[in-house]
């Protein structure tokens, strides 16, 4: 009966020290959670009015540009995928690896070769166990990233864009990142990200628009563009793809920096009620071993007694 005590006891100190490293776990990924969210608040006005400037080069001239234009027939699709480095972060990695697969046997019923680009470990662990070729990886930064890491990963993506599919190249890009829409809710989506598709723009703009007070009948201002709208396209190009990528790997820190924080979070109720249950075996282990010593006692107290009385006859 010591023994089971003691085991009982081993684990109750096991789990509080897991409880105090999901603890401390916990109130990392809350704090860095909060300034994540700061980023992407920053980082995404700019964003938005770069894709309008964007969509006011499109919209205003008749310019065939990657950046705008739908290629007639897509041979090759390119597919971002954002995951993280680390794990113990619930069902985040998982979640965003399912939308990768899902767009990519989408776009192959489609008839498209689609080349796979990934960022974090986990989402590269995942495509080499299964032996599926990527294009090119990145990791190390998924937890703070920074715009020198987007423009790193943006610049294969941007070449790749530029190049005819005969070389290599691709007719369009698509980005699977995971959205942070609360502390408790993150989504994963997928989105493409270029061509960029004029129509769905102008039609949230008009929404914004209308919202904002404008009139339905409002219109629009014309530009003229310097040197030329083609030139204007290729300069904004980089800092689109960039920008949006950026936006995207703040989205999917956050989200990361959530799910670990809700998922500690659960650990360590777990591991409280784990605790408590132990307890209460450890608690009836001793009593058990207590009312066996007593027992012995007084059942050794009674052989001396009857002992002693049958020397005395």
């Amino acid at each position: 009966m010591g023994a089971q005590l003691r085991v009982y006891k081993r684990r109750i100190r096991s789990v509080t020290a897991t409880k105090k490293i999901t603890k401390a776990m916990e109130m990392i990924a809350a704090s860095r959670v909060v300034k994540a969210q700061r980023k992407v608040a920053a980082s995404t006005p700019y964003a938005a009015e770069l894709t309008r400037a964007v969509t006011a080069v499109g919209t205003g001239s008749n310019t065939q540009h990657p950046l705008t234009t739908q290629a007639d027939t897509v041979v090759r699709s390119a597919v971002l995928l954002l995951t993280s480095d680390r794990g113990l972060a619930g069902a985040f990695n998982a979640n965003a690896i399912k939308a990768a697969e899902q767009l990519t046997e989408r776009l192959e019923s489609e008839g498209k070769q689609v080349d796979t680009y990934i960022v974090g470990r986990r989402g590269l662990a995942h495509y080499n166990f299964r032996e599926r070729k990527v294009a090119e990886s990145w990791s190390g930064f998924t937890d703070e990233p920074t715009y020198a890491d987007a423009k790193k990963v943006a610049a294969p993506l941007i070449e790749a864009i530029e190049k005819d599919t005969a070389d290599g190249g691709v007719d369009e890009i698509h980005i699977v990142f995971t959205e942070f829409v609360s502390m408790m809710t993150q989504s994963a989506l997928d989105d493409r990200l270029l061509p960029l598709s004029l129509d769905e723009v102008a039609e949230t703009e008009t929404s914004a628009a209308t919202a904002a007070g404008a009139t339905k009948g409002e219109i629009l201002p014309l530009f003229d563009f310097e040197p030329s709208a083609e030139d204007v396209l290729d300069a904004l190009l980089p800092r689109y793809v960039e920008s949006r990528v950026y936006n995207a790997l703040l989205q999917s820190a956050a989200s990361k920096h959530a799910a670990t924080r809700r998922a500690m979070k659960s650990a360590t109720d777990n591991a409280g009620e784990l605790i408590e249950t132990l307890s209460r075996l450890a608690n009836a282990a001793r009593q058990a071993e207590i009312t066996q010593e007593i027992s012995e006692i007084v059942g050794g107290s009674a052989a001396l007694a009857d002992a002693t009385a049958g020397s005395d006859r």
